[in-house]
């Protein structure tokens, strides 16, 4: 049984580590379009730019897993096309790599501003892989100008960085607030106290007209309003879109993803598809998850159903963010909400907004209160039932529940 996986990232390791531990005879390459072993993503617009972690930290094994595991990896290796009929990857060198299961683990792409009002100046960054992260470091100076257009996760965890090592920020919201599509307004109120109490500039409601530039180099932006922002280099977080490109072109289903089935099956069934680019059912609707937990859980889930068995993948989601000081965790998809209730942690300045549709208990932003979120994670995972009337209550021990 040979196995090949398309992407060498969070999702593509965990199903090469799990079905080398499930089957100590099956066949396994890894195509990789990366010059570097697979490595961590999160970490490089966290602790990896800090410089609090080495990039060895960072990778997700240790350059010599591979082969005493007889895990292939092929690096700076991309797939050109996908044979379904022969069960063959082509690479862009020409060779031929048959399979019995093929992995899509193709991720997903950084959006970028159109060229055509300075998106591709060479002084506008994206933050999605190794090289992003050492231009930004490079970058990142005490006394120069950063723009961040884009008032997302990705985005003020670059200005947090940024800030920190004594660059002037500001951050450029279209929406009427950042962090508008992921969070509540409770929660983008403390992140937005947050950065501006370390000197962070949040522009919300801003539209970016154009980048300006001077000889080939962006240094500042202008806003629909005439407003002209100054910087030295630009960073976009903008969103990213799934890579379905190889997909498309084999002739699989796809829509906003790569679709697949509980199994994480694609329209074709000895293909497979995991991480950033999988479009799979949740709750009656078909969603992406941009998360490490979603990527490193598939993977696990993909290797059983390779080997034979048809497991279903019933995601908990939960994510993280660290900016400044802070550490937002957060268990479950607030998707649908209507109430958001807030509780104080037991630690002093901890809190956590808790989101409910209905009577229904759907996710939690815990704000450096870690207690709160392994309770909310627990809660989830078990379906336990927790009310509303009960989030209120600071008496109330979610512990009971348990």
């Amino acid at each position: 049984m040979k196995t090949v996986i398309i992407g060498g990232s969070h999702a593509g390791l965990s199903l090469a580590a799990q079905l080398r531990h499930l089957s100590p005879d099956a066949e396994i390459t890894i195509v990789s379009a990366d010059a570097e072993p697979p490595y961590q993503r999160p970490p490089l617009s966290k602790g990896y730019m800090s410089g609090k972690v080495t990039f060895e930290q960072v990778l997700l094994r240790p350059e010599d897993w591979y082969e005493p595991n007889r895990i292939e990896l092929l690096k700076g290796a991309r797939a050109e096309a996908v044979d379904r009929k022969d069960k063959l990857v082509v690479l862009d060198d020409d060779r031929h790599i048959s399979y019995d299961a093929l992995v899509l683990a193709t991720g997903a792409r950084p959006r970028r501003l159109p060229a055509e009002i300075g998106g591709n100046l060479p002084n506008v960054y994206v933050m999605r892989d190794h090289g992003d992260a050492l231009k930004l470091i490079e970058r990142m100076k005490e006394g120069r100008k950063l723009v961040v257009i884009g008032g997302g996760y990705i985005g003020l965890e670059a200005a947090s960085e940024a800030a920190k090592k004594g660059v002037s920020v500001t951050v450029i919201e279209a929406a009427d607030r950042i962090l508008k599509r992921v969070a509540s307004a409770e929660t983008a109120d403390d992140i937005r106290a947050l950065h501006q109490g370390h000197g962070v500039t949040i522009l919300e409601n801003a539209q970016l007209h154009e980048i300006h530039e001077t000889n080939g180099i962006a240094d500042g932006v202008i806003l629909a309003d005439d407003r002209v922002i100054p910087a030295d280099f630009i960073i976009t977080g903008i969103g990213v879109y799934p890579d379905t490109a190889l997909a498309e072109a084999a002739g699989l289903t796809y829509n906003n993803g790569i679709v697949v089935n509980e199994r994480l099956e694609t329209s074709d069934p000895s293909i497979y598809a995991i991480g950033d680019c999988a479009s799979f059912p949740y709750r009656g609707t078909m969603i992406r998850l941009e998360s490490v937990q979603n990527a490193n859980d598939m993977g696990v889930v993909v290797a059983h159903n390779v080997l034979g068995e048809a497991r279903s993948y019933k995601p908990v989601p939960w994510f993280w963010s660290d900016q400044f000081e802070l550490k937002l965790q957060i268990a479950g998809l607030n998707t649908g909400f209507d109430h958001v209730i807030t509780r104080k942690g037991l630690r002093e300045g901890a809190k956590s907004h808790f989101y409910f549709k209905g009577d229904e208990f759907l996710a939690a932003d815990c704000l450096n209160d870690g207690a709160a979120y392994m309770m909310a994670r627990k809660i989830l995972e078990g379906g336990k039932v927790l009310t509303r009337e009960q989030v209120a209550d600071p008496g109330f021990n979610m512990k009971s529940l348990l």
